[in-house]
């Protein structure tokens, strides 16, 4: 009876943390947070479960240290988020430079502000926001303030991810008034909340690589089961649009390339001009490339043959409402949304009913084509092409051609290159002159080397950036792996269905079969090879470890794949279209309109050392788990396609399943250092270490759905293979919610991983 509460009271803990994030996305993060994470009755729900677990746990006599310790863990954890529940305090304080300030301000229930008084004395003697050269990039926020308490004073200096104590407050930077005069830090005070759960946290990082590395444990019994000594696994090897452009004029390739070699302030980093040209041809036209032309090319048609382009069929228009509303093909040109017939600018009065809330499926349409119909205008003027350095003091700025400049300190001579020398490029392009085009666009070059300062990317980014531009590694990589990951699953399905027999000697496919896995196990090594070479190119380029965004993240999850189903194939050779299917998938995720993989500097909140152990190792979990995933599937399809009394299909299912745990276990111990490093991150940046964000609450679910999966002692129907393959399979969804669920629906502080 015991057990059958527990269970249901963990499952119900739950479905209510599930729901609540749910909440969040309607009612907003004060109602949850007051109705649901801080109430009583939740605060209640985690006690008795924790009280019934205890209960259960010193029933069933466990006395393996690393199991004591790992459950013990959790106790503690629960312990000190009591401790900071009922004894910490949060607010925040606002700073003007110059002024003292003596009290702050709190959330109280309701979502009523609550002014108290501070211990001592705040006065804030300077703020300033630092950015990335040559650029409007933030990189940090810096205020510097005095703390006066009685008599003595101290002067303190608090930035992102750079917390200042003093007694048992905590300062963090959160954030500042427009007018940079003012700053607003966050206060946090939980003397005893913290040290409880990190000693908690480290308890349980302790007892995970303990459970791993326990010669009596369930993780190192697997590798001395008996079908691993009998190589049962063994037996199941598994062999392992562009649109036709017209002849519009534009640079020839040469110059066009020229054109690109330039630098460029784009996207708040100064980068070569051919990233933004083939930013600018994919967001016209859906690829890097139209028809023969380059991106340049393309660029440089705009800019120097305008009329010409405008009447390309260069913009892709998606099949949906505004489509069929207005007639229109799938590729239309500029000219076609400006028509004196029909009023003029075709878009405008639906684009007007779009700013006065209509954002229904044919409006975002409309603003999605009238943005890049905005660019291309924006390129005409000359606005977007920032591409004239110039520094003085220290400090670098960049201009357009068509700007106009106030700066005083920018001298005649410069103000009279800038606004001139795509003029002097353009008489050259009307006389076909394109070798003086090259002269000119080489000494462009040389000024920008002249005058651009610290602000210009190194010879070794811009050979990265340009490589990286050419070779578009996330296309080529999810379309091999995809097909490689398929054929090889049908070839393993067959051979499992019909498998190689001793007595079979001329069996023709037999020396096929033999060879499938070795190719297999080369060709992902080869694709591990690119993927790499795609994600060090990223780092040389944002210089930066490239785990800040989605695309990134999903690029180091297929990385880990298949570094993981290649160690694995050494034992498992079903682990080879494994690691080809997922990869390829979460290769194919990258690559959907969804994620953007332009590289862009880091936002301040994320310039912690810390970034790169919370993300790569959660990644590692995540990547293990999927691995998980597919063997359930593999499980489920083989029952389907074999039947129930196949001859050797529950071997199979065996086998599978043991994989599939030997997975589990470092997936889970990954993913209990990634939260434990998580909360450290968010204790130093956001002053509290559990925020109850849906991306750490979906984490928290992920992990204690998974936990199940451990327990099979204690759960009957994780017993049977099959049962265990139907769980995982589902348990699967709960990682699915936590990436793309939360980024793409729920929202919060995490959504941009």
């Amino acid at each position: 009876m015991l057990k059958k509460i527990l269970f249901a009271l963990y499952i119900l803990v739950i479905v209510v943390m599930a729901a609540a994030t749910f909440v969040e996305k309607f009612r907003g993060t004060e109602f949850v947070h007051a109705s649901v994470y801080g109430s009583w009755w939740f605060v209640g729900l985690w006690a008795v479960l924790a009280l019934l677990a205890v209960a259960y746990f010193v029933g069933r006599r466990v006395r393996r240290a690393s199991v004591v310790l790992l459950h013990l863990s959790f106790a503690v954890i629960l312990a000190g988020a009591l401790l900071t529940h009922v004894t910490s305090w949060q607010g925040a304080v606002r700073l003007r430079v110059g002024e003292t300030v003596s009290t702050y301000y709190e959330n109280v229930s309701g979502g009523d502000v609550v002014e108290r008084k501070l211990p001592f004395e705040l006065r804030l003697e300077s703020f300033d926001v630092k950015y990335h050269d040559g650029t409007r990039a933030e990189a940090d926020y810096v205020s510097r303030f005095t703390i006066t308490d009685g008599g003595a004073t101290q002067r303190a200096e608090v930035s992102m991810n750079n917390v200042w104590k003093y007694r048992s407050v905590r300062f963090y930077q959160s954030s500042y008034d427009p007018d940079m005069r003012g700053s607003i830090l966050a206060l946090n005070s939980d003397p005893w909340g913290i040290p409880v759960t990190y000693a908690g946290y480290a308890l349980l990082f302790l007892s995970l690589v303990w459970l791993l590395v326990d010669p009596k444990g369930a993780f190192r019994r697997l590798f001395k089961s008996d079908m691993m000594r009998r190589g049962v696994l063994s037996v199941m090897a598994v062999c392992a649009m562009s649109q036709a452009a017209g002849a519009a004029n534009t640079l020839p390739r040469e110059t066009a390339d020229r054109l690109g070699r330039l630098n460029i302030l784009y996207n708040d980093r100064v980068c070569p001009l051919q990233t933004f040209a083939v930013d600018f041809t994919k967001k016209l036209c859906g690829s890097a490339r139209y028809g023969d032309y380059t991106p340049e090319q393309v660029l440089a048609g705009f800019i120097f043959y305008g009329d010409e382009w405008s009447a390309e069929p260069i913009i892709r228009v998606k099949n949906g409402p505004l489509r069929d509303a207005l007639q229109l093909p799938g590729r239309c040109s500029v000219n076609t949304f400006f028509n004196q017939v029909m009023g003029g600018y075709i878009l405008g009065p639906y684009l007007n009913e779009y700013y006065h809330g209509h954002n229904g499926k044919f409006h975002k349409q409309v603003a999605d084509i009238d943005d890049r119909l905005m660019m291309v205008m924006e390129l005409r003027r000359g606005t977007l092409l920032r591409v004239f350095p110039f520094t003085s003091g220290g400090k670098t700025t960049w201009y357009s051609p068509t700007e106009n400049i106030t700066d005083t300190l920018v001298d005649e001579a410069h103000r009279k290159y800038m606004q001139n020398v795509f003029s002097l490029i353009y008489g050259e392009v009307l006389a076909s002159s394109y070798g003086n085009v090259d002269k000119i666009l080489d000494k462009m070059l040389k000024y920008q080397q002249l005058n651009g300062g610290s602000s210009l990317p190194s010879a070794a980014q811009v050979k990265a950036e340009r490589l990286y531009n050419a070779i578009p590694f996330a296309t080529i990589l999810f379309m091999v792996n995809l097909t490689l990951g398929v054929v090889l699953l049908i070839i393993g399905l067959v051979r499992l269905i019909r498998p190689v027999k001793t007595d079979e000697p001329d069996r023709p496919d037999k020396a096929l079969l033999r060879a499938v896995p070795v190719v297999g196990g080369a060709l992902l090594g080869l694709s591990l090879l690119a993927l790499t070479a795609c994600i060090a190119l990223r780092w040389i380029v944002g210089g930066r470890v490239p785990m800040a965004n989605g695309y990134e993240t999903m690029l180091l999850m297929a990385w880990f794949v298949m570094v993981l189903a290649l160690v694995a194939a050494r034992r498992f050779r079903i682990a080879l279209p494994f690691g080809f299917l997922m990869s390829g998938f979460f290769l194919l995720v990258s690559h959907i309109n969804q994620m953007d993989p332009q590289i862009t500097h880091i936002m301040p909140v994320l310039s912690s050392p810390l970034l790169s152990v919370h993300v790569s190792v959660i990644m590692m979990s995540f990547a293990l788990l999927s691995l998980t995933f597919i063997c359930g599937l593999t499980a489920i399809i083989l029952r389907l396609v074999r039947g129930r009394n196949a001859v050797e299909l529950d071997g199979q299912l065996d086998s599978l399943a043991l994989l599939s745990r030997l997975l589990l276990y470092p997936a889970l111990t990954l993913l209990g250092v990634g939260i434990f490093v998580g909360a450290i991150w968010a204790n130093v940046s956001w002053g509290a270490y559990w925020s109850w964000d849906a991306k750490e609450v979906w984490g928290l679910i992920t992990l204690m759905v998974y936990a199940v999966a451990a327990h099979a002692a204690s759960v009957p129907f994780l017993r049977r293979s099959m049962g265990y393959h139907i769980f995982m399979t589902l348990a699967f969804l709960t990682l699915v919610m936590t990436y793309f669920g939360v980024n793409y629906f729920l929202g919060g502080m995490h959504s941009y991983a």
